[in-house]
């Protein structure tokens, strides 16, 4: 079940690989995500000292669950990732133009899980041609429904 999709990322980058990774969360940013206060729009992963981790990533407080605190809604959080997954990672996101993207939050057996992408940049004409191409497609499916109305009348 999808908490939350970042949906900029496909128009953004061409997700060549998925993966899924754990969180370290703290107990009230589980109850903020759970209550849907987070936001993955500007958010990207890094790779530091061998270890993944996710930055720019907001929770918002809840204001009855971080009463006694000072919460940071972007704080810097690790992922968890098995370390030959990791190592693999580290392999192709320092070759030219790869960057690991977030995707979206999900729950799995009750907990968050991070769905993360190898991906690649687009230009602007790569975004130009797959509106074009999306657009193309919603005006096949205009025309065939139309058509398929003109048949049945007839």
């Amino acid at each position: 079940m999808s908490i939350v999709d970042n949906r900029k990322a496909t128009h953004e980058y061409f997700i060549e690989e998925r993966f899924e990774a754990g969180l370290v969360l703290e107990g009230w940013e589980v109850k903020a995500i759970r209550a849907g206060h987070v936001q993955l729009k500007e958010s990207f992963v890094i790779v530091r000292d061998g270890e993944l981790f996710i930055i720019g990533m907001h929770v918002s407080a809840l204001p009855t669950a971080s009463t006694h605190i000072r919460p940071d809604a972007t704080r810097t959080r690790k992922l968890l990732l098995k370390a030959e997954e990791i190592s693999k990672l580290i392999g192709k996101v320092e070759q030219r133009g790869y960057t690991l993207v977030p995707l979206n939050l999900h729950y799995k057996k009750g907990r968050i899980k991070l769905d993360f992408g190898l991906g690649r940049g687009k230009k602007m004409h790569d975004k130009r041609d797959v509106s074009r191409d999306k657009d193309w497609k919603r005006e096949q499916e205009r025309l065939m429904k139309h058509d398929t109305r003109r048949k049945t009348n007839e």
